[in-house]
């Protein structure tokens, strides 16, 4: 009977919990990536408004796909197509970009901590398990030094 409920709590831990964690994780991993690529635009914004204020043409190189760079010159930096979700792209202005950027980066933090308040309750979970495994089995736990 112990061994039954021994090999039902080791298969719940290894085959759901575990899963649920790595899955919190990498979701998270994911919006930390997506605030990155923001605080990048919101530099790159940044770069736009200097570039403005000075009145000279924007000289830049852009990326064509594989790592191939052409020179490009930009008149008017006055207004940049920002991605908004779903492959569609919205006309803005800097301070309008600006704007939705400093939005979609706080949701994206609440989003981020939101999931590792899911991944700490998992991991608690993990440990009521890891904590009912030693009771069936009659390990005793190793003292708070020892850890």
């Amino acid at each position: 009977m112990d061994a039954d409920k021994i090999a039902k709590y080791e298969e719940f831990l290894n085959d759901v919990l575990k899963q649920d964690l790595r899955t919190l994780l990498d979701h998270r991993d994911a919006v930390y990536e997506d605030i990155a690529h923001h605080l990048e635009l919101r530099n790159t914004i940044n770069t736009l408004q200097k570039a403005q204020a000075d009145k000279k043409p924007l000289k830049t190189k852009v990326d064509l796909g594989c790592n191939f760079y052409c020179s490009a010159k930009v008149d008017d930096p006055s207004r940049i197509f920002v991605r908004i979700g779903f492959g569609f792209y919205l006309e803005m202005t800097l301070s309008e970009a600006l704007e939705h950027v400093a939005r979609r980066v706080s949701t994206l933090e609440e989003r981020a901590k939101s999931l590792g308040r899911d991944a700490v309750a998992v991991r608690a979970k993990i440990d009521m398990v890891l904590e009912a495994l030693r009771e069936l089995q009659g390990i005793q736990r190793a003292p708070e030094a020892a850890r």
